[in-house]
């Protein structure tokens, strides 16, 4: 079996690279955050380099590309914490062509390809905790359609995006629908996020809704597995870089005369951060490869793999900030905005310990990585 990546997604993987090197550096991300968290003309850029159409079918205007492929454009963007939410519309690139109806498919996944559309998944409500069989959201049947009633809170660039894929009960069952944020009866409350991005509250009064699926409860866990696949490949390239940068701070700090870098028990916890990220970065290919598996194996995965980011980005974070010191939390350094940005991922699409629960409930008599 060939574990190599292929000649096309190193081509991805340095174009994206040379993007997030030149296009979005530090001084850009730090505009864009005092701006509220989301520049509509960066997502533009991530569009024109081919990935918000990297998973859409051929069909659709799309690239028809696999889990692997945005795998790699994440590791790419979390080298540079990007702020727009491509995740997401990996996710709606995911869910609508498996689940959506052909006229809904038709309707949006070239929107989504061409970056004309951001469609988010909007599911968290204050209650949940994570679970997501648990919903107050309400549908309606109408003569036209359908209407909804819900709160969603956290929904990323939630008064910025385009439609929202929304989970609501529809006689007693959750059922997922597309809301565009333009309707009637759709208001967003916006706000920046701990790790300079921007999510909103998302309150919906009978507005009128597209039905994708009546199954949703498989569709959303479809949506939320893909979610952490990406954030998993932004983690690592985020650990990624922070290594980097706090072996090349030792490499320049002086103590007694000398570099930190020369001192053992330093050298010895730089070495206990960089074998933590070799285990994130094994898990988050796992999680990727594990994407097309049977739903009970790919949810099982998908919450192996998060506990083992959510380890290894608190160790990597944390210990960045020991090794560099008192400037290791000053807005000012990069190093912090590392820190901050891998805190929030830890409890993205659910925290560690939440997917220790998963794993503990989906443990069976033979209990392993390839059971």
């Amino acid at each position: 079996m060939d574990f190599d990546f292929s000649d096309d997604q190193q081509q991805l993987r340095d174009a994206v690279r040379k993007w997030v090197d030149k296009g979005y550096n530090f001084e850009r991300r730090r505009a864009i955050v005092a701006a509220g968290g989301f520049d509509r003309a960066a997502y533009g850029e991530l569009a024109e380099l081919g990935l918000t159409a990297l998973t859409v079918p051929e069909q659709h205007d799309g690239m028809g590309q696999g889990a692997i492929d945005a795998m790699v454009a994440m590791e790419e963007l979390g080298r540079g914490m990007v702020l727009e939410p491509l995740a997401h519309t990996f996710i709606a690139s995911s869910v609508l062509s498996h689940c959506a109806p052909a006229d809904v498919q038709a309707t949006w996944l070239p929107r989504i390809a061409s970056g004309e559309a951001l469609v988010v998944l909007a599911h968290q409500e204050r209650k949940a905790r994570y679970r997501l069989d648990v919903c107050d959201a309400k549908a309606a049947a109408t003569p036209t359609g359908y209407a909804l009633t819900a709160t969603k809170s956290i929904v990323p660039a939630g008064d910025q995006a385009d439609a929202f894929l929304v989970p609501a009960q529809l006689d007693g069952k959750l059922a997922l629908f597309l809301v565009e944020r333009a309707a009637n009866g759709v208001t967003t409350r916006g706000y920046g996020t701990q790790d300079g991005s921007r999510a909103a509250e998302v309150q919906l009064a009978n507005a009128p809704a597209t039905l994708v699926t009546k199954d949703g409860l498989a569709a959303l866990e479809l949506a939320v597995d893909t979610g952490i696949a990406a954030t998993c490949a932004e983690a690592v390239g985020v650990m990624d870089q922070t290594v980097a940068l706090t072996v090349d701070y030792m490499n320049q700090r002086k103590q007694f005369g000398v570099a930190i870098a020369s001192f053992q028990a330093l050298r010895h916890r730089v070495a206990d951060m960089k074998m933590q990220l070799e285990l994130a970065r094994s898990m988050s290919y796992y999680a990727s490869l594990k994407l097309g598996a049977p739903a009970p194996e790919r949810r099982a995965a998908l919450a192996r793999a998060k506990v083992q980011l959510g380890q290894s980005m608190r160790f990597v974070g944390q210990q960045s900030v020991q090794l560099h010191g008192g400037i290791g939390v000053t807005d000012e350094y990069i190093g912090s905005h590392y820190f901050k940005k891998l805190t929030q991922l830890e409890m993205t699409f659910g925290d560690t310990l939440h997917h220790l629960g998963e794993v503990s409930a989906r443990m069976q008599e033979t209990a392993g990585v390839f059971a």
